[in-house]
Parts: structure tokens; C-alpha cells; sequence
């Protein structure tokens, strides 16, 4: 997909035409943090139900990975949503992404590791979403400035045009969560519930 694509349009757009056909759709968005999700939320919330997923097998600390889950939780419990809303815990596989960035651990940022850690979480995404039913598997990591919109979604199509298989209804929603001023919604919704923001990814490598 090129650069100049809008995804934020082509989510608004496609999420729209479910409801103009009177269907609520569904999605399962993959969630970092609680953070990035908060303003994921607000746009996603006008249109469809979520499930929110917790699967970053990156996060290689325990203890931050505890953390984030639980502000992700104390987040969802407070914030006001007009669908429903709901948080899934994903398995804690640290010895995936290990495994993944053996050899790239020199990469830089946004780097071939970062694009396998991206890769990785979206696939575990989606089959967890054709498995459930849901209409939509999405992420949130498209609202960092540090990570590029159009690399996540070039995986995220890929991951729904060639891993899933024929008969699975579920599709990727595309995202460029930042358009729209979405990062800084989510630093003013981080101060409204006091929420953690971390400093850096979750892997041993980007941790300052």
C-alpha cells in the first residue's frame, strides 16, 4: 500500500458502511498499553464492539508486562462507552519474540526486529480473531509517531489476504490511529485516569 493512503479514512470508511447496512461490527483490537489504547477507543467506540487483546510477547520483563495489563484493565473499567467493551488476555510467550530477534538484537529502531515484532502480534491477532468470529482484527500500534502507519498495515493486509484462510469471514481494519491529533487525545486521556505511560516498547533492546 502507498505512503499517501489514509488509512484513519479507510477505517472510518469501512465501519460506516457496516452501520449503514444496520449491522454493529466487531473488532478485536490489539492493545500495547493502556495509553495507546485509550484514544484507539474513542474512535473505535463511535462505530462497533470491541474486544481489546493484551498479546506483546516484546514486553520481556514480567513485571512491565503485569503493569501494562493491568492499567489496560483499570482503563477499560473507567472509560464511558456507548458499545461494549472488553479486555482478553493473550498468552505470555517472551521466548517467541526472543526468538524472533535472535540475530537482530543491533537493529535499530524500527529496524527488520521491530517489523518481526510487529508481524508477530498481528498474526497471533488474527487467528485469535477468525477463531473467535469477529468481523475485524486491528492494532493500536499505529498510533505512536515512532512507528510508521503504512509499514503496520502493509503486515496487517498481508497477515488477512494470505495467513487466514479462505473460509475465515474475519478482515484486517486498517488504522493511522496518530491522524486526527489521536496521539496527543491519548497523552490528554493518559493525565484525565492517571494512567502509566512507559518510555519505551517493552523489549529488552529499546529500553533506555
Amino acid at each position: 500500500m502507498a505512503n499517501s493512503v489514509n488509512y484513519q479514512q479507510e477505517l472510518i470508511r469501512t465501519l460506516e458502511r457496516d452501520l449503514t447496512d444496520n449491522k454493529t461490527p466487531s473488532v478485536f483490537l490489539h492493545a500495547c498499553c493502556a495509553p495507546c489504547a485509550s484514544a484507539c477507543l474513542e474512535v473505535l467506540d463511535r462505530f462497533a464492539d470491541i474486544t481489546v487483546f493484551f498479546y506483546n510477547p516484546n514486553i520481556t520483563v514480567r513485571e512491565e508486562y503485569e503493569h501494562r495489563l493491568a492499567e489496560l484493565k483499570r482503563l477499560v473499567s473507567l472509560m464511558p462507552f456507548k458499545h461494549s467493551v472488553s479486555v482478553l488476555e493473550g498468552e505470555y510467550e517472551p521466548e517467541l519474540f526472543l526468538k524472533m530477534a535472535a540475530g537482530l538484537e543491533n537493529e535499530p529502531e524500527r529496524g527488520r526486529r521491530c517489523v518481526g515484532c510487529y508481524s508477530e502480534r498481528l498474526e497471533k491477532t488474527a487467528f485469535e480473531a477468525a477463531k473467535r468470529g469477529f468481523d475485524y482484527f486491528a492494532t493500536t500500534l499505529t498510533l505512536s509517531p515512532l512507528k510508521p502507519a503504512g509499514v503496520i498495515n502493509t503486515i496487517g493486509y498481508g497477515i488477512g489476504k494470505n495467513v487466514l484462510s479462505e473460509q475465515d469471514t474475519c478482515r484486517y481494519l486498517p488504522s493511522d490511529f496518530k491522524k486526527n491529533n489521536g496521539y496527543l487525545r491519548s497523552i490528554e486521556l493518559s493525565k484525565e485516569y492517571g494512567l502509566y505511560r512507559q518510555n519505551y516498547c517493552g523489549c529488552i533492546y529499546s529500553r533506555s
